[in-house]
């Protein structure tokens, strides 16, 4: 009664921000409940060979599914595996070498009870994640990993939020807990994340992208008329100037206007060794497109010319690297 009388008297936003304090605490008391467990959990998960199999029900259930999600994206292979389904053949897809992390915040869940003496006769190990530590999940497990709060934001104490929330934070701390103790790099994390923009940068290498048909490439000793239109036709702003097969410089749009600035000439007699930044940035055609990038931004230019070896190969523009974000 008093639950329903306190939220008559709140405004949405009251109540909203009620509901953040108390899963906030939810979170922050969890450290309160980190023990021996917690540390035997990410050992026995590191020394494992096989993969760590999330199983809950209802909105544990939900939950842990993100939670195998996060750590299949971050170095541990994993997958969720329903336990309904399970008592049902699913429990097949369970190996000897494989650890089973089972989430009932009451710890007494049915279909998760009735899994447990099936998991111990298979000699799999298995870690609890409950809110009871006197329940029977808690009991059995190998690891128990107490997840309880204080009350749920519901305000009916009836709907799992603060519980639901300390369980997800709980997960993200063991993900995060091997993430460190597997010395989980970027690199690693991008290439389980090759469609999204993180995974596209840290895997694409400059060769990916690069301009490398039909290069502007021009003589020290070409005309201006001819500076212009191998600019013109090559459709990058630029022209690579070269004697023979090694680099002499390149001259962009802006090298142009501030060559007509500085000289009483005409612009007829200028050639491209007059008009060229000498000793061009150049970069590997196999590094990476995102140090292309912060090569480019650092130094302020908007293109590198790309090298294998000792060997022209293409152009990277500031505008390629775009691409891949």
């Amino acid at each position: 009664m008093n639950h329903y009388m306190e939220k008559e008297k709140m405004t949405p936003t009251q109540m909203a921000k009620k509901v953040f304090d108390i899963e906030a605490a939810a979170i922050k008391n969890l450290s309160q409940h980190l023990n021996g467990n917690f540390e035997d959990s990410v050992d026995m998960i590191i020394n494992s060979k096989g993969r760590l199999v999330v199983t809950g029900m209802g909105k544990s259930g939900h939950i842990g599914v993100k939670i195998s999600a996060t750590l299949a994206s971050t170095g541990t292979p994993s997958f969720f595996m329903h336990p309904a389904e399970a008592i049902h053949g699913d429990l097949g897809m369970l190996t000897k070498e494989d650890i089973l992390l089972a989430i009932s915040n009451s710890g007494e869940s049915e279909e998760i009870v009735r899994i447990i003496p099936i998991v111990q006769r298979m000699g799999i190990q298995l870690i609890g994640m409950a809110g009871n530590a006197s329940s029977t999940l808690a009991k059995a497990s190998d690891c128990f990993l107490n997840i309880s709060v204080e009350e749920e934001a519901c305000p009916l104490q009836l709907a799992p939020t603060a519980s639901t929330t300390a369980t997800l934070a709980m997960g993200d701390a063991l993900a995060v807990a091997l993430m460190h103790m597997r010395d989980f790099q970027p690199e690693e994390f991008a290439l389980y994340h090759p469609g999204g923009s993180l995974g596209r940068k840290l895997l694409t290498r400059v060769k990916d992208i690069m301009s490398s048909q039909r290069l502007p490439i021009i003589h020290p000793a070409s005309s201006f008329q001819e500076i212009i239109t191998t600019m013109t036709n090559g459709r990058l702003g630029l022209c690579i100037v070269m004697n023979e097969e090694n680099i002499e410089g390149i001259i962009t749009d802006g090298d142009l206007r501030r060559a007509l600035e500085r000289t009483d000439k005409s612009r007829f007699d200028l050639i491209a060794s007059e008009v060229m930044s000498k000793d061009p940035k150049t970069i590997d055609a196999d590094s990476m497109a995102a140090d292309a990038e912060h090569y480019m931004l650092q130094n302020k230019i908007n293109e590198l010319l790309v090298t294998e070896g000792n060997n022209l190969v293409g152009v990277i523009q500031l505008y390629d690297t775009g691409r891949i974000a």
